[in-house]
């Protein structure tokens, strides 16, 4: 099994490690860089055997037959990642297409 981001969510991870330290989430910039990659390292490895669900059709605009999981980081954010399956010979591929937390989209779910 294979986890893949598109450069949208690439570009997002790196975004968000700006984020997170100019509005002090975090008080170290390394800190926050820690948070985002302990969160990419996470979807890397246990994406695949995450209990998932379809996703509504509000997310349609990220792509087609789309399914999310979400991942807890403390009691105040959780994130939900938005994914497509491929299988390519023997390999099952998953295609993270977009994140974000409850506290963007949580309405929508």
């Amino acid at each position: 099994m294979k986890v893949l981001f598109l450069p949208e969510v690439r570009q997002y991870f790196h975004e968000l490690e700006e984020v997170l330290f100019e509005k002090e989430y975090f008080g170290f910039e390394d800190s926050a860089v820690q948070y985002v990659r302990e969160l990419i390292f996470e979807i890397e490895n246990s994406l695949p055997i995450r209990t998932c669900k379809k996703a509504p059709s509000y997310f349609n605009r990220y792509g087609k037959d789309m399914h999310y999981t979400s991942f807890r980081k403390n009691k105040a954010t959780q994130w939900y990642v938005f994914f497509t399956r491929y299988r390519k010979r023997d390999e099952m591929i998953y295609l993270v297409r977009y994140i974000s937390n409850n506290h963007v989209i949580a309405q929508y779910l």
